[in-house]
């Protein structure tokens, strides 16, 4: 059984940071491309930051470019994103999401990720 897990999230106050973290289980993802993704209360979800699969290629969303960075850790199987200079705004539930395709490019649509993590939350007071 296939399954990301997400940790990390919590509550900070705003400019601070936080750093979430992916871990799959069930099958390797080495060769997929995996990004983050969020969804606040009463929004869409919506793409966050991707990375290809040997993690030499990375996408990000206007809100959060040059505040957020993607990485991954093929031989753990984990994927992670630093979040610095936090807003109120980005508050969200964080998903992390894995590609089916092998070898597969950093990608901001969701219909990509095939695999989906549960969520954590990540609250930025004011």
């Amino acid at each position: 059984q296939v399954q990301l897990v997400e940790s990390g999230g919590g509550l900070v106050q705003a400019g601070g940071s936080l750093r979430l973290s992916c871990a799959a289980s069930g099958r390797t993802f080495s060769r997929n491309a995996m990004g983050w993704f969020r969804q606040a209360p009463g929004k869409e979800r919506e793409f966050v930051a991707g990375i290809s699969w040997s993690g030499g290629s990375t996408t990000y969303a206007a809100s959060v470019k040059g505040r957020f960075t993607i990485s991954r850790d093929n031989a753990k199987n984990t994927v992670d994103l630093q979040m610095n200079s936090l807003k109120p705004e980005d508050t969200a539930v964080y998903y992390c999401a894995a590609a089916a395709a092998y070898y597969s490019s950093a990608s901001s649509r969701d219909y990509d990720y095939d695999y989906w993590g549960q969520g954590t939350q990540v609250t930025v007071s004011s």
